[in-house]
């Protein structure tokens, strides 16, 4: 059997890393970004645009910021579909609007080339490793023919339903780590400033039902000055946010649990942490609550 030919667009913190670990493991790569430097670092070959990319692979990735960029990828100057033929797949692994994601299926599907939105989590360590777990929409049939590919960066692959589950799952899993992130934020500010042992507090909040991803694998690290860098920025947090009570307001649910995390991440962009990672809405709340930083100083 021919082996797939493997292009991926967007090889930034998250699709750097995964192309990273399909070319670990033997695999070519045929890559295109904005930064050349993020092609190298990941050891792929340079496209020379998105037309490039897609014309010249079996199975096409996207790691893109939102859904507007992916549109400009899918539907601009050198856009993906004008470039695309039958039996194509091509895997969008950003946290996109599922309405926009079943348009491009739509649009994809009238050429024979098959879409699947598949939402990505586990961050910038699990990207490293190889250890992501992926929610995908779509085709049953079409995941199958890639499991291979996703394989490489995944360690856990659900299927959830047709095209758009993916990415709704994707806004409802993020939004359980935005609530879990900005509260624990603002909790730990809080310890520090009543003047607890915050190493002490963390060991007994994971052993309570507070317990959280975020005390587990974010604040044992934050509290030395290590915000582990790499995973998505305060703008990014906040958009996927905004997205969910798009979202919600669509489905006719009661969004009541949206203000802390809009109100946090919100405050992260409007003191200028808007592209550092969204660990860092810990100082954010920090700078309103006088000045107050969990650890000495920044591990960098």
């Amino acid at each position: 059997m021919t082996e797939k030919r493997i292009g991926f667009i967007g090889l930034g913190n998250m699709g750097g890393r995964m192309t990273g670990c399909i070319v670990r493991a033997g695999v070519p790569v045929l890559g295109y970004d904005a930064k050349a430097e993020n092609i190298r670092a990941a050891g792929a070959t340079a496209a020379a645009s998105g037309a490039d990319t897609i014309e010249n692979s079996d199975v096409v990735l996207l790691s893109l910021p939102d859904s507007r960029v992916v549109e400009a990828v899918v539907y601009g100057r050198d856009g993906l579909i004008a470039h695309s033929r039958e039996g194509q797949v091509v895997v969008d692994l950003s946290t996109s609007a599922p309405d926009s994601t079943r348009q491009i299926h739509g649009d994809f599907a009238a050429k024979g080339v098959e879409y699947l939105d598949a939402g990505i989590s586990g961050g910038a360590a699990a990207a490293e490793k190889g250890q992501l777990t992926l929610m995908v929409g779509g085709s049953a049939a079409a995941l199958d023919s890639v499991r291979d590919v996703l394989g490489h960066f995944a360690s856990n692959v659900y299927r959830i339903g047709p095209t758009g589950t993916g990415h709704v799952t994707k806004l409802l899993n993020n939004f359980l780590n935005a609530v879990a992130l900005s509260a624990t934020a603002e909790v730990m500010v809080a310890a520090k400033k009543a003047e607890l042992d915050l190493e002490t507090v963390l060991e007994v909040f994971n052993k309570s039902s507070g317990v959280n991803f975020a005390t587990i694998n974010r604040f044992p690290k934050i509290i030395h000055g290590d915000y582990l860098k790499g995973g998505l920025t305060n703008t990014l947090m906040l958009k996927d946010v905004t997205l969910y009570v798009d979202l919600l307001a669509r489905l006719g649910v009661a969004s009541l649990n949206s203000a802390g995390p809009v109100a946090s991440f919100g405050l992260a962009r409007a003191l200028g942490y808007a592209d550092e990672i969204s660990n860092k809405v810990v100082d954010a709340i920090g700078d309103v609550s006088g000045g107050i930083r969990l650890h000495d100083g920044e591990v960098e």
